[in-house]
């Protein structure tokens, strides 16, 4: 079962435009006004955000956690220092780095409006930015308010895969596929334009796609038909995503996602693998926007948290808080946000991290503050929350 639901062709050219893809990664693109970047990473499978930011100095962790608890700072194979309370995995050195510049804000014991433990339902709420699943994604539905830029790249779409919910919806997304495992030969490409032609509808958005994927070529060079070396496909994807965005008439939004967080066994060395990479994609984002860095806002986000308790294979199992990243120039960061709950007596159904953030507020607060949307926009982009006001304080005054 997947969490994408099947639609059919002229849904697909007229939806969002596919994107970058490689093995569990992709992006897509969007336009927004002004000079402000704004990405969003989803972490499919749950992360386990005890795991990846842990509150070494809460007196109930060890006990709780057993070996899922790393050293503390300074220790050998210890985790990086966050202040006194918390410690980041000592895999994302990156991410730790733009802490101590004041470019990375963690947010811990966030959820989202759901207390589903099923992947493919929080995935979709996660995405629909509501109660339930809709047809659109969140971010869709808060670009459709923004006008697109005279001469800028916008509305394109190249054949081919899927393209997450978070992006679906009626705003077209500037479309590129580099070389990969999903990406069709040339000469299929020629042949369903062809085939199309004389549609008025997927004729044109088809031959648009093409374009842009032609100038994506020439913004990327050698890069874009390169296939990426194994183990750094999703730093390679950040890298292109980073260098498409940094240009003028670029997009200005993009949507990333990076899977394999679902670690039910043996999570200890199974994380490892996947944080570096994640880390990795930060660094090469960050490098290849440039000075445009300064201007930018990367959300980093996952459907769930997991179990506090280790389980009998060594790893956790679906549960509730977790945590969320926010990086960036424009960012507010060098500090762990949010309201700690605490872990002795005081978990979710005796079971999870207890929530006490909102993801939605930390949303609307980046589409407010960031893209500058109005408070109409950013309600419709997340109907029926008025009870989670969007979070100020996220980015630099």
């Amino acid at each position: 079962m997947s969490h994408l639901p099947a639609f059919g062709r002229r849904a697909a050219l007229l939806g969002l435009a596919a994107a970058m893809t490689l093995p569990r990664a992709r992006v897509a693109f969007a336009d927004a006004p002004g000079e402000a970047r704004f990405v969003v990473v989803l972490l499919r499978g749950g992360l386990d955000g005890l795991f990846a930011v842990q509150p070494y100095a809460d007196p109930a962790l060890r006990d709780l956690r057993g070996p899922l608890a790393l050293p503390e700072p300074g220790q050998e194979g210890g985790l990086l220092d966050l202040g006194g309370r918390f410690g980041l995995h000592p895999r994302m050195t990156n991410l730790h780095a733009m802490y101590t510049a004041n470019e990375a804000l963690v947010v811990h014991a966030v959820a989202g409006n759901w207390r589903s433990r099923s992947h493919f339902d929080a995935q979709d709420m996660l995405e629909s930015g509501a109660d339930q699943r809709l047809a659109s994604g969140w971010l869709n539905r808060a670009l459709s308010a923004v006008p697109a830029r005279p001469g800028a790249q916008h509305n394109g779409l190249a054949v081919g895969t899927d393209m997450p919910l978070l992006m679906r919806g009626p705003t077209a997304v500037a479309n590129y596929a580099p070389r990969g495992s999903a990406t069709p030969p040339p000469d299929l490409l020629a042949r369903v334009a062809e085939l199309n032609a004389a549609d008025p509808v997927t004729g044109p958005a088809i031959a648009e796609g093409l374009r842009i994927r032609g100038y994506a070529v020439s913004t990327l060079g050698d890069a874009a038909a390169m296939r990426p070396q194994p183990g750094g496909a999703f730093r390679a994807l950040a890298l292109s995503a980073g260098r498409l965005m940094s240009q003028p008439d670029g997009p200005r939004v993009a949507a990333f996602e990076l899977g394999g967080w679902d670690t039910h066994a043996q999570q200890v060395n199974r994380l490892n693998g996947p944080l570096f990479q994640l880390d990795e994609g930060f660094g090469a984002l960050k490098e290849a926007l440039g000075d445009h860095w300064r201007r930018t806002a990367v959300l980093v986000v996952t459907e769930f948290g997991r179990t506090v308790r280790v389980n009998g294979t060594m790893g956790s199992d679906h549960g509730t808080g977790g945590v969320a990243f926010l990086l960036g120039g424009a960012v507010a960061g060098g500090k762990v946000g949010g309201n700690w709950p605490g872990l002795a007596g005081n978990l979710f159904q005796d079971r999870d991290l207890a929530p006490t953030t909102d993801l939605r507020t930390i949303a609307k607060g980046l589409l407010r503050d960031h893209l500058k949307l109005s408070p109409q926009a950013v309600a419709r982009a997340f109907p029926g929350s008025d009870a989670a006001a969007p979070l100020g304080g996220l980015l630099r005054a």
